[in-house]
C-alpha cells in the first residue's frame, strides 16, 4: 500500500545484496525499516489520542471523576514559569477562549488529525510532525493524573521522542528526504529502548521474589487475573499445568536471554530475535487487552530488521543472480553459520539445564523446575548488568564510527563538511541519550546504579519531567493467586433491593464473555482492577466516582455503559450506592458451570459502604480527598473553536472507543487504497505534453524510464521506432535541431 513504506530510492546508497548476504556483520540499509517504524508510530499515536478523547468528559470534565481544572490552578505566574513547573500546552487555553477540559479535547483532536494526515501522506512523517505529536501527548500526560500513569504512556513518550530524531526532514517542496548518514545511529537508540523494555520486564519477575514466577506457576493464574482478559484467555486457562510451567520458562528465555541477541553482529540472529519477540507480543494480544502496548512493542522490534529482510516481505524474496564467491567469503559464510548454530545450541542447552526440562514419556508431559536460587540469580545479575551496558557501548560505537566513515565518503568538500557536521551533532545526542537511559535501566541492579557518575544522574534529573527515558518492568508480581479480586458496584432506590451496575469491559456478569477491546484502553475499568487490590482509601478517585453516579452525571455513566439503555439506572439515578468485593475465577471446562458461565465468583465482603447524597461519611471523604465541588463562575462562550469542539463531541458520543478507533483505521485504509489505485492509473496513462515521468520502471511495461519520461530502450515517434538521442550519431541530432 502506498504511503506506508519508504521508496527504495530514498537512500543515496545502493544495496549490494550479494555483498550483504555474504557479509552478515553489516546492518545494511534501514530506509524501509525506518519508514515502517515511523508509520507504526503514527498509527499508535492515532490510537492513543482517539482512545483518550472519547473518555475526557467522564474522566476530566467539570462533572467528571478527576476534574482537570484542579491540576492547573490560577497562580498569577508568568507563562514561562508555568511551563517550567508543568510543561503542558494547556496553559495556553485562556488565550484560545477554552477551559482546561476543552483544551484537552482540542489537543486530542489535533493529535488525531496530524496522525491521520501522516498515515496517508508520507511527506508528513516528518520530524516536525513527530515533534508536534510528542508535545501534544506530553501536554495531556502532565495533567492525566492516575488515569494516565501507565508504563505504556511513558513508553509512548520515550518512543515518540526517539521518532523525532529518526524521522527525516523535508525542506524542499515536500520531496522525500534522502537517508542521512547518521540515521543508523538514531535508529540504534530504538533498538536499545526495546532491549531495556524486554530485559527489565524479565528480570523484575525474578528480583521481586514472587513465588509464582519462581515456581513457574504464574501463567496458571495470569489469564484470569489480568486486568481485562479476552475470550481466548479462558481457553488458554484450560491448558494443563505442565504447559503453563513450560510457557513461563519460554517467557524467561524470550525476555532475559534473547534480548541480548538484539546487538548480535550476525543479522540472522537479530532476525531470529525479532520473530521470537513478535510471537510473544501476538500471544499477549490475543489473550489480554493491553491497549496499544503490544502494538508499540512490535513497532519497536522493527529496529532489528534491515531493508533486505523487508524486501523479502514485500517482494517475496527477490532472486539474485548466482555469483561465485571467493574462498575468503566462503570461509566467512561457514564461520557465520557455525556461530549461529553454536548460539542456538547454547540457548537450547542452557534452557534445559537451568530449568530442569525433562520429557516424561509415560505421562506425555514436559516437566520443568527452576534450577537456580535467588542469590545465584542476583550474583548473575550483578555481572550481566554492567556487561549489557558495555555491549551497548560497543554496539553504539560501531554505529557511530560506521556513520562517520559514510559521511567522510561523501563527494565534494561542502557536502562532506555538512554530512560530518550532522554526524557530530547526532552522535553527541545519541551518546547523551544512551548515558541518561542508564539511570532508569540500572534500577534493576542497585550496585550498578550506584556506580554511575554524578553528571549522568544530574542530566537525568533535568530531563526526567519530560519522560525522555523511563524504567520498565511489566508483570512484576502475580496478583489474585487465591482468586481475582473484583469490585462490584450496586445501586438501590430503597436501600433494600440492590441491583448490580455492569461495566462494558471488566468482569461482572458471570455469563458475559470477556471482550476484545484492544487497542482501546478503558481507563476507568483498568483503575477498577487496581482499586480491588487494596482499600478504597488507597484509590481516592473511587469516592468521586461514587458521588458522580449518585448525581447521575451522564459523562461518567458513559464510561460505564456507552449505550445508556444498558445502564441499570438509566431512567433515574440510584438513591443509594455501595460496592462489594468478590473473588472471581474462570470456570473449568467440562463442569456444569462452564456450559452457561464464563466466570464463577465468591463474595468476600464490603468494599465501600452504602452512601447517598448528603451522607456525612461521603461528604467527609470528598473533603478529605479534595473533591468537594466548588461553585464555578458560568460564562457564555460563543467563540468558533468551542462551538466546533461541541459539535465534534456530539458526533462521536454515540460510539465506544474501540468503534471510533477502528473506524478511523478503516478510513485511513480506504484513503490509502484509493490513493494507490489513483497513482497506478496515472502511471499507466499516456503522458501529456510537458509532463514528466519519474525515473524508474514503467509499471505497465516494465521498461526503464529516465527522468524525462523517455524509454531508455526505445522511443516511439510517428509510428516508428528509433534509438534515444544519446545513442544516435551526432550529425543526426544536429540535423533534427
Amino acid at each position: 500500500m502506498e504511503g506506508i513504506w519508504i521508496e527504495p530510492n530514498d537512500s543515496p546508497r545502493s544495496v549490494d545484496c550479494g555483498c550483504v548476504q555474504a557479509c552478515s556483520f553489516r546492518m545494511g540499509e534501514i530506509g524501509l525499516a525506518r519508514g515502517a517504524f515511523l508509520w507504526g508510530m503514527v498509527a499508535i499515536y492515532l490510537c492513543a489520542f482517539t482512545s483518550l478523547y472519547v473518555q475526557i468528559p467522564g474522566l476530566y470534565g467539570k462533572e467528571g471523576i478527576l476534574p482537570v481544572r484542579r491540576m492547573l490552578p490560577f497562580t498569577g505566574k508568568p507563562l514561562v514559569e508555568q511551563l517550567t513547573d508543568s510543561p503542558t500546552l494547556l496553559w495556553l487555553c485562556p488565550w484560545l477562549g477554552l477551559d482546561t477540559e476543552q483544551g484537552m479535547e482540542f489537543i486530542c483532536l489535533l493529535g488525531v488529525s496530524l496522525s491521520v494526515i501522516a498515515l496517508v501522506a508520507k511527506p508528513f512523517r516528518d520530524c516536525f510532525v513527530f515533534a508536534c505529536l510528542w508535545i501534544l501527548y506530553l501536554s495531556i500526560y502532565q495533567v492525566g493524573q492516575v488515569f494516565l500513569y501507565f508504563q505504556w504512556d511513558s513508553l509512548l513518550l520515550e518512543s515518540g521522542f526517539l521518532a523525532i530524531m529518526v524521522a527525516p526532514l523535508h525542506l524542499k517542496k515536500w520531496r522525500a528526504a534522502p537517508m542521512r548518514h547518521h540515521d543508523g545511529v538514531m535508529f540504534w537508540l530504538v533498538r536499545w529502548l526495546f532491549f531495556r523494555l524486554m530485559f527489565a520486564s524479565g528480570v523484575v519477575k525474578l528480583t521481586s521474589r514472587c513465588p509464582t514466577w519462581w515456581g513457574l506457576t504464574a501463567l496458571t493464574y495470569h489469564y484470569e487475573t489480568q486486568c481485562i482478559p479476552t475470550s481466548l484467555a479462558w481457553f488458554a486457562h484450560q491448558l494443563p499445568s505442565w504447559f503453563h510451567k513450560l510457557s513461563v520458562v519460554i517467557v524467561f528465555v524470550l525476555e532475559i536471554v534473547v534480548p541480548v541477541l538484539f546487538f548480535a553482529p550476525i543479522r540472522h540472529l537479530r532476525i531470529f530475535a525479532f520473530y521470537t519477540q513478535i510471537l510473544l507480543q501476538v500471544l499477549i494480544i490475543v489473550t489480554g487487552n493491553y491497549n496499544f502496548f503490544n502494538l508499540l512493542s512490535i513497532v519497536l522490534a522493527l529496529s532489528l530488521l534491515d531493508d533486505q529482510h523487508i524486501h523479502y516481505w514485500i517482494r517475496r524474496g527477490k532472486k539474485q543472480n548466482p555469483q561465485r564467491l571467493g574462498w575468503l567469503r566462503t570461509l566467512q559464510s561457514f564461520v557465520i553459520g557455525l556461530t549461529e548454530l553454536a548460539v542456538y545450541v547454547t540457548l537450547i542447552y542452557g534452557t534445559i539445564h537451568y530449568f530442569g526440562l525433562s520429557l516424561h514419556w509415560e505421562k506425555r508431559i514436559i516437566e520443568s523446575k527452576t534450577g537456580f536460587t535467588f542469590h545465584e540469580f542476583t550474583r548473575w545479575l550483578k555481572t550481566v548488568t554492567p556487561l549489557t551496558i558495555w555491549i551497548g557501548v560497543m554496539s553504539l560505537t560501531w554505529e557511530i564510527l560506521s556513520s562517520l566513515l559514510s559521511s567522510l565518503m561523501v563527494r565534494g568538500f561542502i557536502a562532506k563538511l555538512w554530512a560530518t557536521s550532522q554526524w557530530a551533532v547526532f552522535a553527541v545526542a545519541a551518546a547523551a541519550m544512551f548515558a541518561v537511559s542508564l539511570v532508569p535501566y540500572t534500577f534493576i541492579e542497585y550496585e550498578t546504579n550506584s556506580n554511575l557518575r554524578p553528571e549522568v544522574r544530574q542530566l537525568y534529573d533535568v530531563v526526567d519531567r519530560y519522560q525522555l527515558v523511563n524504567s520498565y518492568g511489566l508483570f512484576r508480581r502475580m496478583t489474585g493467586v487465591g482468586g481475582r479480586p473484583e469490585v462490584v458496584v450496586e445501586g438501590s432506590y430503597d436501600g433494600q433491593k440492590w441491583k448490580e451496575i455492569e461495566f462494558m469491559y471488566k468482569p461482572g456478569n458471570l455469563s458475559v464473555a470477556p471482550p476484545m477491546v484492544a487497542p482501546h484502553q478503558p481507563r476507568l475499568d483498568w483503575q477498577m482492577w487496581f482499586a480491588a487490590l487494596g482499600d478504597h482509601r488507597h484509590s481516592p478517585w473511587f469516592t468521586s466516582f461514587i458521588h458522580r453516579l449518585l448525581q447521575g452525571k451522564r459523562n461518567v455513566i458513559r464510561l460505564v455503559q456507552v449505550d445508556e439503555t444498558k445502564y441499570a439506572f438509566s431512567t433515574k439515578p440510584p438513591t443509594y450506592i455501595r460496592a462489594q468485593l468478590y473473588k472471581y475465577w474462570f470456570t473449568v471446562y467440562g463442569t456444569h458451570r462452564s456450559f452457561n458461565n464464563w466466570w464463577a465468583r465468591e463474595h468476600i465482603g464490603e468494599f465501600f459502604p452504602s452512601v447517598s447524597l448528603g451522607d456525612p461519611n461521603l461528604e467527609s471523604l470528598l473533603r478529605e480527598h479534595g473533591f468537594k465541588d466548588k461553585v464555578q463562575p458560568k460564562r457564555a462562550v460563543k467563540d468558533v473553536l468551542p462551538t466546533i469542539l461541541k459539535l465534534t463531541r456530539e458526533q462521536v458520543e454515540p460510539y465506544s472507543g474501540e468503534q471510533v478507533i477502528w473506524g478511523l483505521y478503516l478510513a485511513v485504509l480506504f484513503i490509502s487504497l484509493l490513493k494507490a489505485l489513483t497513482n497506478r492509473k496515472d502511471e499507466g496513462s499516456p503522458l501529456k505534453p510537458g509532463s514528466r515521468r519519474r525515473e524508474g520502471k514503467n509499471v505497465s511495461g516494465g521498461e526503464e524510464v529516465d527522468a524525462d519520461g523517455r524509454w531508455k530502450e526505445f522511443r516511439r515517434s510517428e509510428g516508428k521506432m528509433r534509438p534515444p538521442a544519446e545513442e544516435q550519431p551526432l550529425e543526426n541530432v544536429r540535423r533534427r535541431k
